[in-house]
């Protein structure tokens, strides 16, 4: 698996103010809502526990006014990682996997008509985040997030003028990434998030693209039985290491 392209293709798409990199570990510097807009990750699954390279890391953050976070996968190679972060105060929450597909799985898993796409999305695609049942403090963050994203399109479904399901594809190092798929509560069971990703794949498979990724928390049930039908595998679970 090409861990470190997915890694970049990931702090990409979420567009945080700043990255930067240091002792093979990527730093997203953001104090935003998306978690992985502002955490460090490495870039192997086999990187070492260089205290003075954690050091650099926290420091980093702290001389930015943000709290140091990380995005660990739960592998054997990080073993050593995890554990000098348990000796340092860290723990560990919100278990997400990623999770990797092709654009034909996509299309083939979608029950009706492929959303459309955009190159820009628009007021109605951004209320989607901010509707009835949503944190809009949060949903906001998001659209401000995944609407810098340096390459993506932004797939929608609307009936009667109102936008009810949204997706974006980012596309980086050789993969499409599926980011901020959102549907409108009372429609969800539809089949409509089935739709924005087959979109989505079919504006990768235009830039001929047959690699997908995507992340989704371990307890998003509803989510993680769409993204099956549609044909992703885990390649691997991290969590992310906070502390007071």
């Amino acid at each position: 698996m090409d861990v470190e392209a997915i890694e970049r293709a990931t702090v990409s798409a979420v567009a945080p103010a700043e990255t930067m990199e240091i002792g093979g570990w990527l730093l997203a510097l953001d104090g935003g809502a998306i978690r992985r807009a502002g955490s460090a990750v490495p870039l192997r699954h086999d990187l070492r526990a260089d205290e003075a390279t954690l050091d650099a890391i926290e420091a980093a953050y702290a001389e930015r006014g943000l709290r140091p976070a990380f995005r660990i996968a739960d592998v054997e190679g990080l073993e050593a990682v995890r554990d000098a972060l348990l000796a340092r105060g860290y723990r560990f929450e919100q278990p997400t996997l990623v999770k990797v597909g092709t654009p034909d799985g996509m299309i083939a898993a979608a029950r009706g008509e492929a959303a459309a796409v955009a190159a820009a999305p628009d007021a109605g695609w951004a209320s989607v985040f901010t509707g009835e049942g949503f944190d809009a403090a949060d949903g906001a963050s998001r659209v401000a997030a995944l609407t810098r994203s340096p390459d993506a399109v932004y797939g929608g479904i609307a009936e009667a003028g109102r936008t009810l399901a949204v997706g974006v594809a980012a596309f980086g190092h050789g993969w499409a990434s599926v980011h901020g798929m959102r549907t409108d509560q009372a429609r969800r069971g539809e089949g409509l998030a089935g739709r924005v990703l087959a979109g989505l794949a079919l504006a990768a498979q235009a830039r001929g693209i047959d690699r997908v990724f995507l992340q989704v928390e371990e307890g998003n049930e509803g989510a993680r039985s769409l993204y099956r039908r549609a044909g992703f595998a885990r390649a691997w679970r991290y969590f992310y290491w906070s502390r007071d």
